[in-house]
């Protein structure tokens, strides 16, 4: 057993879409001492190549819920131009030039409870039109 004072938080993205790690993601991280506390911006960070956030910031002393959000909209709006880019190098079907339908889920927002001393790796499997997350190990 951990004799740590705070907990720590880890992430990373899979887009299941296309089956590779999400890179580029902005994830920023929050916490709070009870449920009736302030929440307290703690930082952020962006996902690797592998999709994984490996730099977030330490959780302060006392923290009883975590709160990650992730902003996907401009990973899914990077992802389609790329497509539209491979289409017109292809010469496929003319790229979509409005740029397609809006991002179904703009943000993400995941909060969990935590205990001091304890690792929470909280993966986030996800897609155009979903999501899913899990505590991970």
């Amino acid at each position: 057993m951990s004799t740590s004072t705070t907990a720590s938080v880890s992430t990373h993205i899979l887009d299941t879409s296309v089956g590779r790690p999400a890179e580029g993601v902005a994830v920023r991280l929050s916490a709070r001492a009870g449920r009736d506390a302030d929440w307290r911006a703690l930082g952020g960070s962006a996902t690797d190549a592998d999709g994984r956030c490996k730099d977030l910031p330490a959780l302060p002393e006392g923290t009883t819920l975590v709160r990650l959000d992730f902003a996907v909209a401009p990973y899914f709006e990077n992802q389609r131009d790329v497509e539209n880019q491979r289409a017109e190098a292809q010469q496929d079907a003319p790229a979509n030039r409005d740029g397609g339908a809006p991002v179904f889920f703009p943000e993400v927002a995941i909060t969990f409870a935590v205990v001091p001393g304890e690792h929470y790796h909280v993966p986030l499997l996800l897609n155009p039109f979903g999501y899913s997350v899990y505590r991970g190990s």
